[in-house]
């Protein structure tokens, strides 16, 4: 299976050759300023399957993990790319809303639970995580 997509103005385009290891919900504080106080929605792939064609802008902090978090997004239209922990240089997270319909993709997981707001509704049906989730795990190429 292989996922395409672009940001907003249509100046970054992605193309992913591979299935996700992961979808993920994730309700950190820093994710619910990225996304007006909800959580992202994302999936991992391998770093090799993603591949980029555009501008983009770039910004680290440290997460709440205590690695260090890199994301890429457009710098026209700001849509978030994909991000890296400096835990798995091997692995990007891809926000889900830059995947072209129909994509099929859904959080498998929520993670920083303690962190979402008390009007959170998170689907009873998902794994959750309180804080930091297992790493996830490539299989091999």
């Amino acid at each position: 299976m292989s996922y395409t997509g672009r940001c907003a103005c249509g100046d970054v385009a992605v193309d992913i050759a591979g299935e996700p290891i992961q979808t993920r919900q994730c309700w950190c504080r820093q994710c619910q300023r990225i996304a007006a106080g909800g959580p992202t929605h994302n999936a991992i792939f391998r770093a090799g399957d993603v591949a980029v064609d555009g501008p983009l802008a770039v910004d680290s902090y440290r997460a709440a993990s205590g690695n260090t978090l890199t994301k890429w997004f457009c710098p026209t239209c700001g849509s978030h790319i994909y991000a890296q922990s400096s835990a798995r240089p091997e692995l990007k997270t891809v926000r889900l809303g830059i995947l072209d319909d129909p994509h099929g993709l859904r959080p498998q997981m929520a993670i920083w639970t303690d962190d979402a707001p008390v009007w959170a509704l998170i689907d009873p049906t998902m794994e959750r995580y309180p804080q930091q989730p297992p790493s996830p795990v490539a299989p091999n190429a």
